[in-house]
């Protein structure tokens, strides 16, 4: 695939580079053992997402992963027989997004499985800032009152992926509403970003 650009540079922050990522887990709690079973990631600089050199790896999470989880993401536990431990993918992903800012849809979600999982890494890795799309998403259309990937990506008449709920087609979607969402939102600074977008925003209704 080649890299697309969908919005006008002006618009865009162009000299901050962002890692979109996104992780598929065995389940919803990290702090009650759950673990990262599938991480992707891919560049987004100056309006431009650099498909041609996304990151995307399955992980061993040396659990079973639930039922439920499976139903969603379509990975199983035999898939995973095999794959790289967190320890080995997590530092490989980290350095994908060296130098970057992390973006992801319920960042808040995907944060704090990198935050459980580096602990196995014995604390050495350091998480970059992230940022939130849904949050972005409650900043632009504060009118509205449900923002999770589905809804946010037909508002903004983009096409879902076949493979929707895998890493990677779901970082490129991502990917898409970011841009989308910065031209929506007129935003044309990193500090209008953040305003926006961090985790920390409180947004109001």
């Amino acid at each position: 695939m080649r890299p697309t650009l969908y919005i006008p540079q002006a618009m865009f922050p162009s000299d901050t580079t962002f890692t979109v990522f996104d992780t598929e887990t065995t389940g919803l709690n990290p702090k009650g053992g759950d673990r990262i079973v599938e991480i992707a990631g891919v560049k987004v600089e100056g309006g431009i997402i650099d498909n041609e050199h996304a990151f995307t790896s399955l992980v061993n999470p040396e659990c079973k992963i639930s039922k439920e989880a499976s139903r969603i993401n379509k990975i199983s536990n035999e898939d995973l027989v095999g794959a790289p431990s967190i320890t080995e993918v997590l530092p490989q992903f980290l350095d994908f997004a060296k130098g970057s800012i992390l973006i992801a849809h319920n960042a808040e979600f995907d944060r704090g499985f990198l935050e459980a999982e580096k602990e196995a890494c014995w604390g050495y890795v350091e998480i970059p800032e992230c940022l939130c799309t849904m949050k972005l998403s409650r900043s632009i259309f504060s009118a509205e009152y449900r923002h999770n990937l589905d809804v946010v990506s037909k508002r903004l008449n983009l096409s879902m992926p076949e493979a929707r709920h895998r890493a990677l087609p779901d970082v490129l979607l991502t990917a898409q509403v970011l841009l989308k969402l910065i031209e929506t939102g007129k935003i044309s600074s990193l500090d209008k970003l953040r305003e926006c977008a961090s985790l920390q925003t409180a947004v109001w209704r």
